[in-house]
């Protein structure tokens, strides 16, 4: 995308949330509008097993060391590709079995599925995507915060050509008040991508969150692994997860990333 483009994305937040001006007038008007509000039918939050629930005990564990955040992270996240890809519509098919008799099962009907993940931290669910969708397309969006305006910019973008018919997979860590998530919606849509085959995942959301994208796009299909009820006065998720792209990179915090990738706890 040409730098016209990407300064054409600076107040896409504004034109989803309203007519203010700054995203933290935004955030509070968001946090408080949505506060005791049944969660959106666009919603699927992945059934709490004792397994999940064990998973998200160790890596929610302040005191966690950075393999096993990883190491559970990843067990997270390939549960949670699969339970997305459960979403995508099915055909019936007659396949013959080696032994000569007939199955009747469903196949995922000649549609590409691309995935594209949120950096940084949204990068770490690729390798679970990779894993379960042979020979998947992938593209990267970058979101950072403008610190005169506050409110989230796009300053990279590299999606797959011929994306329009795609079912896209759009992938972050964690979602606390939903800005980037919806930027980068707003991104696929300004491609052509068709809002009901947008499938956004993350590892952790915030009912703040979920409520925003929701309300912006009801036809995107949020998928989490859990929602945790408030946002702080950071708009940090609580009781949360911490900042997610540290724990799993090992990295002090850049001030820069926006929300959404990289603060979110």
């Amino acid at each position: 995308a040409g730098g016209g483009r990407m300064h054409a994305y600076a107040n896409t937040w504004q034109r989803a949330a309203g007519p203010d001006s700054r995203v933290s007038l935004h955030r509070a008007a968001l946090a408080s509008a949505h506060q005791g509000q049944p969660l959106p039918e666009s919603l699927s939050v992945l059934e709490s097993t004792p397994q999940v629930r064990g998973m998200h005990t160790i890596i929610r564990n302040k005191d966690t060391t950075r393999d096993e955040f990883i190491f559970y992270s990843k067990r997270l996240m390939r549960l949670l590709i699969e339970h997305a890809l459960s979403f995508l519509p099915l055909k019936p098919v007659t396949v013959e079995t080696p032994q000569g008799t007939v199955y009747e099962g469903k196949r995922f009907h000649r549609q590409r599925i691309t995935g594209v993940s949120i950096l940084r931290a949204g990068e770490t669910m690729e390798q679970a995507l990779t894993a379960v969708c042979k020979d998947i397309r992938l593209g990267k969006i970058l979101i950072q915060t403008n610190h005169d305006t506050g409110e989230p910019e796009l300053h990279y973008l590299r999606l797959p050509k011929e994306i329009s018919e795609d079912y896209v997979i759009l992938m972050d860590s964690t979602v606390s008040t939903g800005a980037a998530a919806m930027m980068a919606v707003r991104v696929l849509l300004d491609h052509d991508v068709h809002e009901e085959k947008i499938f956004l995942l993350s590892l952790l959301m915030a009912e703040m969150g979920v409520h925003s994208v929701a309300y912006a796009f009801p036809r995107v299909r949020i998928i989490t692994t859990a929602v945790d009820k408030r946002v702080n006065e950071e708009f940090h998720i609580i009781p949360g997860i911490g900042n997610f792209g540290d724990r799993y990179f090992g990295t002090d915090a850049p001030s820069a990333w926006c929300e959404s990738e990289s603060t979110d706890s």
